[in-house]
């Protein structure tokens, strides 16, 4: 057995996921040993978790189309791993999702980054995990971090969730496009082309 595969099943029967795994839920994330980016968002949503396959989705849809990659390399390449800030769909809230569960990535992301030695950029999806990785307060605004990605770079690129709901927030903010994705791509770009 792999020592992801090891983290996996230690993950499961954590008593903190009892809930999921007694109802076969198993948790969503990829940690090929080959991945040189890092996907790091909030949580599964509802859709996906049933899927049992991360950013299959909308959401996903979008993303690849950011980082100018098709689904085949995306999920099949090994170049891609996805370490959300819950490995499960955590329920709805009044206005959406709920935020992922307290204290769930310090007790397994340093475990699993442990076994991908060749990461090179790591994408930060959202309040949740900018806050988490940038050491920042949760309350910081993520426009403001994106518009300012440059200054996290070379380790971590911060972008807004790219949810279908997100669509008047894009509309107020063309830079985005502009600008933010255009160098998204080449990175991306630059990185899967080292790989070949």
């Amino acid at each position: 057995m792999s020592q992801i595969e090891r983290i996996k099943q230690a993950i499961m029967a954590d008593p903190q996921n009892t809930s999921y795994t007694e109802r076969g839920i198993e948790p969503l994330f990829a940690a090929p040993k080959t991945a040189r980016i890092n996907i790091v968002g909030q949580a599964p949503g509802l859709k996906t978790q049933e899927a049992g396959i991360y950013w299959k989705d909308k959401s996903g849809d979008r993303l690849r189309e950011w980082l100018g990659v098709d689904e085949d390399t995306f999920y099949n390449s090994g170049l891609f791993a996805v370490i959300p800030m819950d490995f499960y769909f955590p329920g709805h809230g009044k206005s959406g999702d709920l935020p992922p569960r307290k204290g769930f990535a310090e007790k397994w992301h340093p475990q699993l980054l442990q076994e991908l030695p060749n990461i090179q950029l790591t994408l930060l999806i959202g309040q949740y995990a900018q806050a988490y990785y940038l050491h920042e307060k949760i309350s910081g605004k993520v426009t403001d971090r994106v518009h300012r990605f440059k200054d996290y770079l070379p380790d971590y690129f911060p972008l807004v969730h790219p949810s279908p709901r997100n669509q008047i927030w894009m509309a107020k903010n063309p830079w985005f496009e502009s600008e933010v994705v255009p160098d998204l791509k080449n990175r991306i770009q630059k990185i899967l082309g080292e790989t070949k």
